[in-house]
């Protein structure tokens, strides 16, 4: 193995440690009557497939959150895994800046992946009546990510820390 996939390996690794700690952990709030809770781990997603080549940022995101649910709420881990990896392919790590505007608009898709993902997979889970409540919650949650994913790519790019990484 080259030392610039051994990079590659350790920043996907650490990725995947942060996401699940940040699904899992850090500012999880419950859902009200859904079972469910809403995270800023996707944030670290984006962050990621903006950061890493898709064949590292996709398995970074799958596996950090999937190992989130797994740790929280299991029925969605499968689910997670798939949506996670469609998301992280949305953006790319070939631009010189994270937030450039192919990677703005990629929340655009992120966020049809995430609210479709998971009304599919809710519906499969529980019916479709019962999923429809979810809805906002995931709307919410993306939108949040969203936000805070753009906070922290700007700070990124005020401070050029892509190009030193």
């Amino acid at each position: 193995m080259n030392k610039k996939s051994l990079r590659y390996m350790l920043a996907a690794a650490l990725f995947a440690a942060l996401i699940t700690v940040f699904t899992a952990y850090v500012l999880h709030i419950p859902m009200p009557g859904t079972g469910g809770y809403v995270h800023f781990g996707d944030a670290l997603v984006f962050l990621a497939a903006c950061l890493l080549p898709g064949p590292w940022a996709a398995p970074a995101g799958a596996l950090g959150a999937g190992l989130a649910d797994l740790l929280t709420a299991p029925a969605y881990c499968i689910p997670t895994v798939l949506i996670k990896a469609c998301v992280a392919l949305c953006f790319s790590a070939k631009t010189k800046k994270v937030l450039c505007p192919r990677n703005a608009l990629a929340l655009l898709p992120a966020g049809i992946f995430t609210l479709g993902g998971y009304y599919i997979a809710e519906g499969i889970l529980f019916g479709w009546e019962a999923a429809l409540p979810h809805l906002p919650f995931n709307l919410i949650q993306w939108l949040g990510s969203a936000a805070v994913f753009a906070a922290l790519g700007y700070a990124m790019d005020r401070a050029e820390l892509k190009g030193r990484i």
